[in-house]
C-alpha cells in the first residue's frame, strides 16, 4: 500500500557473462547452491591493492547471494608453485618453501583483515596426483602431446571455441610460451607440465621429473572441488588471456561438455595514477603497507564504491572519500543503537511518520535492485547513504520507535554485503551496557557542572578525552547526548 512491501522473490538476480559478453539472468546449476571458483594469489611477493580489489568484489558477491538465499560454495586458490617463487627464491638465496610460507601468510592476514570469508583455499602443491591424471586423461584424447624434452603442451588446433571468451579470435594473437618455440607444434600451444630445469622443486611423472603449467592447476582444483560444472569463475580481467582461456580450452575438452563455466566474471584493473599496478612501474601498493594509513573497513568501502567491471584508480583521495563515508556509517549505527533505547513505542503515526518509513524502506528497494543488476555496488552505497541522510535528518532529534527499529534492521541488512561494521552489531551484556550507560552520564553531569561554572577548559578536556576513546558528545545548550562510535 505504502510501497513498503518490496518482494525480493520478484528481483531476478542477472550478471554480465565475460564469455556472451552481456547481462544474463543468473541461474545456478543446482537450485539453491552457487559453485564459485575465484584464481587466487602466486605467493611470491605481498599481496597489494589490486588483488585486494578481487577478493572483496568476489566475498561481497557471495554475502549478496548468502542474503537472497543461496548457499554458497566458495572457493580460492592458492599457486603456490611457479616460475615467479622459483626466481625469487633463487635470487635471493632461499628455498622456495620459504617463499611461499612468507608470503601465504600475509595473504591469509590481509583477507582476514578484509573479512573475506573464503571455503577453501586448495594449494597446487597438494594436488600433483589430480593434475598428473587430468594431463593424462587429455594425452590419451590427443587434446595433449608430449615433447622429447619431457614437457606437455596442449593442442590448441584441437578446441575450436578458442578465443571466444577473451574475443582474440585471430590466431597471430595467440603466441605462447616463446622461449620453448622450438618444441612445439604451434607457437600458441601452452604447457600443461613443465620439465624440470637443474634446481628446480619437481615431482615424478609419467614424463618424467617436473612441475603443473598454470592453467592446469585451476582446471584440476575447480572441477575436484565444485564438479564439471561451475556457475561462477572469474578473477582479475587481466587473467581473461591467456589464463581462462586456456583453462576453458583444457576443462571442456576434457569434460567433453559445454559450458564448463555458466557465468564468466572479471573485476575491473585497479591503476594508480591512471597506470595499471605493477612490478616494473614500481607503483604497487601493498596492502599490508595501506593499511598502516586507512582501516581495512575502509578498503573494503573504497572497492565497493565503483563498479566492479570499470578501472578503479587507487589515491588518497579516494580512501579519503571512503573513509568519511564509513565513518558516517559508524556514526549511524551507534545512534541508532542509542535511539533504539530513547525511542518510544508509538500507537499512532502522523503523515510525516509514514512518509518518513517509505523513504526508509524503499532504500532496500534501490539497494536489492542495483545489486541484482550485475552487481552494482555503486548504486547500493547510494541507497545506503540514503538511509544514513534520513537517520541523521528526521530520527537523530525525533526518535519513533517503528523508524528507528526499521532503519537498523536495515542497516544491519545492508551490512551483509558491505561487511564494515559487524562488530558494531554484535551485542554487548546488557548488565554492562547499563553500567557504561551510567558512568557516562556521571560525566556528562559533571561536565555540565563545570560548563555552568564557565570552566569550559576542563568542559573541553573531558570531551577531548571521550572522544580519543570513540564516544562522541552532542551539546545542545546544555544538555547533552552521546554516541559510542567504537
Amino acid at each position: 500500500m505504502f510501497g513498503m512491501n518490496y518482494d525480493l522473490n520478484e528481483t531476478s538476480i542477472r550478471i554480465y557473462n565475460s564469455y556472451s559478453k552481456s547481462v544474463e539472468l543468473f541461474e545456478p546449476s543446482e537450485s539453491e547452491m552457487v559453485k564459485t571458483y575465484v584464481c587466487g594469489p602466486t605467493v611470491y611477493d605481498y599481496t597489494h591493492a589490486g588483488h585486494g580489489r578481487t577478493y572483496v568484489v568476489f566475498d561481497a558477491l557471495r554475502r549478496y547471494f548468502n542474503l537472497r538465499g543461496y548457499n554458497v560454495y566458495f572457493i580460492v586458490n592458492i599457486t603456490d608453485i611457479d616460475d615467479k617463487i622459483i626466481n625469487r627464491a633463487n635470487s635471493e638465496g632461499r628455498d622456495w618453501t620459504s617463499v611461499v610460507d612468507e608470503f601465504t601468510r600475509d595473504y591469509m592476514d590481509v583477507i582476514s583483515k578484509l573479512n573475506i570469508k573464503v571455503d577453501l583455499h586448495p594449494r597446487v602443491s597438494s594436488h600433483i596426483n589430480e593434475i598428473i591424471e587430468f594431463i593424462s586423461v587429455l594425452i590419451e584424447r590427443d587434446y595433449a602431446y608430449v615433447t622429447k624434452s619431457g614437457n606437455v603442451y596442449f593442442n590448441v588446433d584441437k578446441y575450436p571455441d578458442y578465443g571466444s571468451l577473451s574475443g582474440k579470435r585471430d590466431k597471430v594473437l595467440w603466441s605462447q610460451e616463446e622461449e620453448f618455440l622450438s618444441e612445439k607444434r604451434n607457437p600458441y600451444d601452452f604447457a600443461l607440465w613443465k620439465a624440470a630445469k637443474p634446481g628446480e622443486p619437481w615431482w615424478p611423472s609419467p614424463w618424467g621429473r617436473g612441475r603443473p603449467g598454470w592453467h592446469i592447476e585451476c582446471s584440476v582444483m575447480s572441477s575436484k572441488y565444485l564438479g564439471s560444472t561451475i556457475d561462477i569463475h572469474g578473477g582479475g580481467s587481466d587473467l581473461l588471456f591467456p589464463h581462462h582461456e586456456n583453462e576453458r580450452a583444457q576443462s571442456e575438452s576434457f569434460f567433453g561438455k559445454r559450458p564448463w563455466v555458466k557465468y564468466w566474471v572479471h573485476i575491473g584493473l585497479l591503476t594508480i595514477r591512471g597506470d595499471k599496478m605493477s612490478k616494473s612501474l614500481g607503483n604497487i601498493v601493498a596492502l599490508r603497507e595501506s593499511f598502516k594509513k586507512w582501516k581495512p573497513e575502509v578498503h573494503r568501502v573504497f572497492y565497493l564504491s565503483l563498479h566492479y567491471r570499470k578501472p578503479q584508480d587507487y589515491s588518497d583521495e579516494a580512501l579519503e572519500q571512503a573513509n568519511a563515508f564509513y565513518e558516517r556509517l559508524v556514526g549511524t549505527v551507534n545512534i541508532l543503537k542509542k535511539l533504539s533505547k530513547e525511542a518510544v513505542e508509538q500507537h499512532y503515526m502522523n503523515d510525516n511518520d509514514l512518509r518518513t518509513l517509505r523513504e526508509v524502506m524503499d532504500t532496500r528497494r534501490k539497494f536489492h535492485e542495483a545489486l541484482s543488476n550485475d552487481f552494482n555496488t555503486a548504486k547500493a552505497l547510494s541507497a545506503v547513504h540514503e538511509l544514513t541522510a534520513i537517520v541523521y535528518r528526521e530520527l537523530q532529534y525525533n526518535p519513533k520507535y517503528t523508524l528507528v527499529w526499521k532503519a537498523y534492521q536495515l542497516l544491519k541488512e545492508y551490512n551483509v554485503v558491505l561487511g564494515v561494521l559487524d562488530k558494531y552489531f554484535e551485542e554487548v551484556p546488557e548488565e554492562m551496557k547499563n553500567v557504561i550507560d551510567d558512568l557516562l552520564k556521571v560525566i556528562v553531569d559533571v561536565r555540565k557542572e563545570l560548563r555552568q561554572r564557565k570552566l569550559y577548559d576542563l568542559a573541553d578536556s573531558i570531551r577531548s578525552e571521550l572522544e580519543k576513546r570513540g564516544v562522541r558528545l552532542m551539546d545542545k545548550g546544555l544538555e547533552t547526548t552521546w554516541i559510542i562510535e567504537r
